[in-house]
């Protein structure tokens, strides 16, 4: 499986409208290569070089299997936003207090058409458990 945006390129800055000093809004998001086996998707968006450890911007689940891309500030219908670090369900764009971070956005094809009472504690070790396949593409951001 391959992930990609329009906004930005593996290992490449992130555009600072998608971000806490533009409109926060999350990126376009597509993907390829899916295993046929796949009932659905999940999404996260970590931030490895928080201060207090890994951060997390973003969380989603319930993706439907035919689903191939988000497009820019929105999210597929009948799929899930977690409450994240930030303490929202919605997309938190990168907003480091200094340096420059790296952002993965981690897409899994899941065995699974639906699940339940997904948290920010329990979402690595659900999606693990369903997960077919994953693929990653990493931005990065430092704030002017």
């Amino acid at each position: 499986m391959k992930l990609s945006s329009k906004d930005f390129e593996e290992g490449g800055n992130i555009p600072s409208e998608l971000t806490c000093d533009g409109k926060n809004v999350s990126p376009q998001l597509s993907w390829e290569g899916v295993p046929d086996e796949t009932k659905s998707f999940a999404l996260s968006v970590r931030d490895p070089d928080a201060p207090g450890g890994t951060f997390l911007h973003w969380l989603i689940y319930n993706i439907p299997k035919h689903v191939r891309s988000i497009e820019r500030a929105s999210i597929p219908r009948e799929s899930v936003q977690v409450t994240n670090d930030f303490g929202k369900r919605e997309y938190g764009g990168p907003c480091p207090p200094s340096g420059t971070h790296r952002y993965y956005f981690t897409l899994y094809a899941l065995d699974t058409e639906r699940l339940e009472d997904i948290t920010r504690h329990n979402f690595f070790t659900r999606i693990e458990e369903h997960a077919i396949e994953k693929a990653e593409l990493m931005g990065r951001y430092r704030r002017r």
